[in-house]
């Protein structure tokens, strides 16, 4: 599998994919396919490929190390790219369609409707992410700063659906916002169960250090 990941022609091959569903959207607004509240279609079908696009994002690092297809990360930030991307296309439809681009009524509307506010903060969070997601950026930040700026991520996620449960709360239907909220608290439920492994490890390099020097195995061997 890493073979066909390190294809050349993989990465042109995720590139058209991630416009697929804009080309979908654009084609049915074009062709007056998208029933009865083209608008609504729009604004809903970009909002949803932006939480798509964050699950793929997050779910990218644990496929990696559970998989051993260590190729998946040459695919993370294009992905990365694609959830602003359209979350940038879901705010212009809302501007656009639902606000007719009036600055003052889309501002009002912001602070009025608390779920357009998060999703909002969500957008504006991911903005400085996909402004530094070249390697010149990581260069000029540093590694450790570039990792801890882009663990947002996690944040905005949880935004995301904040924003989503909203929008679906009107109509009491939750099934779809269910399934991302599951993969999403399995993702970070990941993580934070690696995290807690990292530190116990460093805790216990730590007491083995200042007991005698030694290294957790020869510790372990001297102690048996």
């Amino acid at each position: 599998m890493n073979k066909l990941l390190l294809h050349p022609a993989a990465k042109p091959l995720l590139f058209l994919l991630g416009l697929a569903p804009f080309a979908h959207l654009a084609w049915g607004a074009f062709a007056d396919a998208l029933g009865p509240n083209p608008a609504e279609a729009l604004i809903r079908g970009s909002g949803d490929w932006v939480l798509r696009l964050l699950c793929i994002t997050l779910a990218v690092t644990p496929l990696r190390e559970l998989s051993g297809w260590s190729a998946l990360a040459r695919f993370r930030r294009m992905a990365g790219l694609y959830a602003f991307f359209y979350g940038a296309v879901h705010f212009l439809c809302y501007a656009w369609l639902d606000m007719s681009l009036v600055l003052e009524d889309i501002l009002r509307d912001i602070a009025k409707r608390p779920f357009i506010l998060v999703g909002t903060l969500a957008l504006l969070l991911m903005a400085p992410l996909a402004a530094t997601s070249f390697n010149r950026a990581i260069k000029a930040l540093g590694a450790a700063r570039w990792k801890t700026l882009h663990k947002l991520v996690y944040g905005i996620v949880l935004l995301g659906l904040l924003h989503f449960f909203w929008m679906r709360a009107a109509k009491h239907n939750f099934g779809e916002w269910s399934v991302y909220a599951l993969l999403v608290a399995a993702m970070l439920g990941w993580r934070l169960r690696n995290w807690s492994r990292r530190g116990s490890a460093g805790r216990r390099v730590t007491f083995s250090t200042a007991r005698g020097g030694a290294m957790p195995g020869m510790a372990d061997s001297s102690n048996r």
